[in-house]
């Protein structure tokens, strides 16, 4: 790690009781839900007419509802009103256990999935569904519509249990600009990626945070990369700013306009060596900005390069997003204070 660079990494040790803690439900979605059997991509778009579908109760089982003995393809959709609050919030919808597999859809953007539909079957149904919401997506005036695809194996099927809802976590690390949403996208590695007139048209959409194999790269292992622009907003300029970049599954280069501002390893050297029993998942990205390379007119241009070694990798998590350096380093502060007792153990990762 290259001194300068990474200036502070958070480390979340104990993650069931920092779950209790921090999220805060805003959005309940328990409840009727309509449903359908059957599969079709269309369902997923948020004015697909659903009037003539059926209802279910979520959680439950769909066989407890009707649907006794089936195993397949079935949609869940629901609507829920928007409003201001859920402008600038760390958002994530929450859906418990799903049997076996699933893919969930926001207002028609993909924003999680978990398992492998056929014909590579893989179930998923011991995991508990937790996918970030980026505000990008999100009306906060009038409907929005979440459309969920399960495919069930065997046995029970669908959306069983949890705690079914939209939810917002209270963390001090907040951003002031968000650049969660759309990224542009590619599998492969060029350092000529990084330059600011590289024509990244023919790349392809992912939204962030979000892991790769959930959206564009499913079973990839190696070095891919995102780019995205963003102009300064009359607020952000002639500020001193940090760049959050989230959690990133395994490691992480970040180019601002062609120059790089943090790494949490060189990614040459972890490619030739391998899986070490060493991994940067868990770690919080967030790096000082120099002053010089931020253009305060104009288009900006953030690169990022990520090595996954094994199973899922990219920006996978949030925050996301410029933050004024001082109170980034309150924020800080909040976050040493509140640590757990297991959080002070293990200490924070320098």
């Amino acid at each position: 790690m290259k001194p300068g660079f990474l200036i502070i990494i958070l480390v979340l040790i104990c993650n069931t009781a920092a779950f209790s803690k921090e999220w805060v439900k805003v959005v309940d979605l328990s409840g009727k839900w309509k449903f359908k059997i059957g599969d079709e991509a269309a369902r997923s778009e948020p004015d697909y007419n659903d009037s003539e579908w059926g209802t279910i109760k979520v959680p439950s089982a769909w066989e407890n509802q009707g649907y006794h003995g089936y195993n397949g393809y079935g949609w869940y959709r629901k609507s829920f009103e928007g409003t201001p609050e859920l402008y600038n919030k760390m958002l994530s919808v929450h859906l418990g256990y799903i049997d076996d597999v699933d893919e969930v859809y926001i207002n028609g953007y993909l924003v999680g999935a978990s398992g492998s539909f056929p014909p590579d079957f893989k179930t998923a149904y011991n995991a508990y569904r937790v996918y970030p919401v980026p505000n990008t997506i999100l009306k906060t005036k009038g409907l929005n519509v979440i459309a969920v695809r399960v495919y069930d194996s065997y046995i029970e099927g669908g959306i069983l249990s949890g705690n079914i809802g939209i939810f917002n976590y209270e963390d001090p690390l907040r951003p002031d600009y968000y650049l969660e949403g759309v990224w542009k996208f590619r599998t492969g590695d060029s350092l000529i990626y990084k330059q600011t007139k590289y024509n990244d048209g023919n790349w392809v959409n992912i939204l962030v945070p979000g892991f790769w194999e959930e959206q564009r790269a499913p079973g990839y292992d190696g070095v891919a990369w995102y780019r995205k622009e963003f102009v300064l907003t009359s607020s952000l300029k002639n500020r001193k700013l940090v760049l959050l970049m989230g959690k990133i599954d395994d490691w992480d280069e970040v180019y601002l306009n062609g120059v790089k501002i943090g790494e949490t390893g060189d990614i040459d050297k972890l490619k030739k060596r391998g899986y070490e029993g060493v991994s940067a998942y868990e770690e919080i990205r967030a790096y000082y900005i120099p002053p010089e390379i931020l253009l305060q007119e104009g288009s900006n241009v953030l690169a990022v390069r990520v090595y996954d070694n094994f199973m899922r990798g990219g920006i996978y998590s949030g925050p996301v997003g410029l933050m004024y350096s001082e109170k980034f380093e309150k924020a800080v502060k909040e976050r040493e204070r509140k640590k757990t007792f297991w959080e002070r153990l293990f200490g924070v990762l320098d």
